[in-house]
């Protein structure tokens, strides 16, 4: 054995943080093996799991592990001289020449180099959009805004009034907001505003695409589109403007994935179209922009013409993406920090129930107190319920109640789920394929008694105990069992999230059997399909759907929500990101299911991913949700999705 193996050997087999997942350890011993010092092997282990938590960097200062001690000025020096690290000053922002070594550090940031050429690409694409953005028109006039708004004397739309007026002459347009503030409609009326001076422009209509991160966020942005289409329709047609063919210009191309408008190469990695051969649109608008990773979004950048518009749509206060990064959250810091009349903040609420509005606000804010009052409010009003789960035996009080609610959704006056419909029985198909969006159980946590897997298996083995169940007993398949789709199958049309139920059919023949129903893709919509069947078996991976975590349920909406937090207050997954993602699913009323400490410790924590998109944006500060007493650091793996 030679003098370094056994060094390393040696250093390999000293005592390793608890903290540090396996694929950590071995990048640690990695380094070792090949020579690195032991703070560089260390460093690039806790590295390791800082990126498998979602930053896009370690902050050696402030790491984002409480196991991990903060580094001192002596150390960081260290690191700077080792031969595994390089500094900036080597690979300046912009350069061309790639990296030459695996880690780069930034000042008191170390990064993987695929991070930081991510980071620092994204952050050079985004102050380019920003510093050329030209104008050839005009801003619409008050005639043009009174025929998008006729309510034009309505304060409460002033914002989404001024982001049309806003928006010409910009190569960035960021829309954020929270659930029921028009983001949609305001979004359209861009669109429309837009359409219009490209053609005063260029002579020819705009080549539109509007996509999503994912499938069931896709799903959901074409349904809103023509949903909005429908609501500002009549206005349109009463006013002095041709709106039409701008209108059919916006809904030209259906709602998709980023990757599919990309062109993703699937298991082959990367995408039909990036710098040499970038997209043929005009005009580019990502809905749910708060689930954009950080990769995505550079590959994104790379593929969009100079003279692209690119329109980010999403709210700011949602949990980021599962992928690396806060992207979202670092723009709107950083945009915040310089207007120029290319962000929009829509905080106004236009849905009918506001009772839950001020929760919202409350859980942003970070104040315990507002959110009590507010929640009590919304209580005295029937929209608001607190059960304080403090143990397993609680839980399984609580989830008896929430069985009671399925089984009321699922057989009433308006609907036995047992009983069979006609194939082509699109009405009463859609109302089973409705029994999804009445409830959702949410869940901070994915493992654990407490997490989605164990309350969804749970509650598929209560539903199977149901008297009008027991025709089913021993099969996998029965009326009302619900899932969600764990694995893209592009040929069928259904992707990561999406949620279908089962359901009894007959056939021409009269013969029955049980199919799975699924929303209709955003091209079959368009075509006015409502519902998707599909054999069972025919199915691509998937699992029970009666419980999910707050992270897979972004970009979906239901009537009535119950939010489970975990009952340890320490839990990572306690943090305000987490709460207000959860509540705002809901559009009528909510519950909460958590004990007084964990509640307040959701709200009075803020989640922060370590990163310096926004600093590279031109901000002097790294980002932040808001001022807070304390802070967490947290990734996906955390939950499990």
């Amino acid at each position: 054995m030679t003098a370094l193996t056994a060094r390393s050997a040696s250093l390999a087999s000293q005592a390793l943080p608890e903290a540090w997942r396996d694929v950590d350890v071995a990048l640690y011993r990695w380094v070792l093996h090949h020579g690195g010092d032991p703070d560089t092997a260390r460093a690039a282990a806790w590295l390791s799991l800082a990126d498998g938590q979602g930053h896009s960097a370690l902050d050696l200062r402030s790491p984002p592990h409480e196991s991990m001690p903060a580094w001192g000025t002596v150390q960081i020096a260290r690191l700077a001289a080792s031969p595994w690290v390089q500094t900036r000053s080597a690979q300046a922002e912009g350069a061309a020449a790639p990296p030459t070594r695996p880690f780069i550090l930034d000042g008191e940031h170390l990064y993987l180099a695929r991070n930081h050429r991510a980071e620092s690409a994204v952050a050079s694409a985004l102050r380019c959009r920003r510093a050329h953005a030209t104008s050839r028109t005009a801003p619409p006039d008050a005639a043009v805004l009174d025929a998008l708004f006729p309510a034009s004397a309505n304060a409460a739309e002033a914002r989404q009034r001024s982001a049309v007026q806003n928006a010409l002459g910009h190569r960035l347009l960021v829309l954020t907001g929270g659930p029921g503030t028009g983001k949609t409609t305001t979004v359209l009326r861009m669109l429309l505003v837009l359409s219009r001076a490209w053609l005063a422009d260029n002579g020819a209509l705009p080549r539109i695409r509007v996509c999503a991160p994912t499938g069931k966020a896709a799903q959901r942005l074409g349904q809103s589109m023509r949903e909005g289409a429908a609501l500002i329709q009549p206005h349109l047609t009463q006013s002095d403007f041709a709106w039409n063919a701008h209108l059919d210009a916006a809904l030209a191309h259906p709602a998709s994935t980023v990757h599919r408008i990309l062109g993703s190469r699937g298991r082959q990695g990367g995408f039909r179209f990036k710098r040499r051969e970038q997209l043929p649109c005009d005009i580019v608008v990502v809905d749910e922009a708060s689930m954009l990773d950080l990769e995505l979004l550079r590959a994104l950048l790379a593929a969009l013409r100079e003279d692209t518009l690119l329109l980010l749509v999403g709210d700011a206060d949602q949990l980021t993406s599962v992928g690396t990064g806060s992207v979202l959250m670092d723009i709107v810091t950083a945009m915040e920090a310089e207007a120029r009349g290319d962000l929009t903040r829509l905080e106004h609420c236009f849905r009918a129930d506001t009772a839950l509005i001020p929760i919202h606000g409350a859980v942003r804010a970070g104040d315990p107190a507002g959110f009590a009052e507010a929640f009590r409010t919304a209580a005295t009003l029937g929209r608001a319920q607190h059960r304080a789960i403090t143990d397993f035996a609680s839980l399984r009080h609580a989830l008896d109640h929430w069985q009671a609610r399925l089984h009321a959704s699922l057989f009433n006056t308006a609907l036995d789920i047992t009983a069979s419909v006609e194939r082509d029985d699109s009405a009463a198909l859609a109302t089973r394929l409705a029994v999804l969006q009445q409830q959702q159980l949410l869940c901070a946590l994915r493992e654990g008694p407490f997490g989605a897997d164990a309350l969804t298996a749970m509650l598929a083995r209560g539903l199977r105990r149901w008297p009008e169940l027991s025709a089913w007993q021993d099969q996998s398949w029965y009326p009302g069992r619900c899932v969600m789709v764990s694995r893209n199958d592009a040929a069928a049309g259904l992707f990561n999230g999406d949620v279908g139920i089962c359901v009894r059919v007959r056939d021409e023949a009269s013969e029955t059997c049980l199919q799975v129903a699924f929303e209709p893709t955003p091209d079959a919509a368009q075509a006015g399909q409502r519902v998707r069947l599909f054999d069972p078996n025919t199915l691509p991976p998937h699992q029970d759907a009666f419980a999910l975590t707050i992270h897979k349920s972004q970009g979906s909406e239901y009537q009535h929500v119950t939010v489970l937090l975990p009952p340890d207050p320490q839990s990572p997954l306690l943090n305000r990101q987490t709460l207000y993602t959860g509540l705002s699913r809901a559009k009528t009323s909510i519950e909460v299911w958590a004990s007084d400490a964990a509640i307040d410790r959701a709200i009075t924590r803020t989640l922060q991913r370590h990163g310096c998109l926004a600093e590279r944006m031109g901000v002097s500060q790294p980002t932040a949700l808001a001022s807070a007493p304390a802070a967490v650091a947290m990734g996906p793996n955390q939950d499990g999705t």
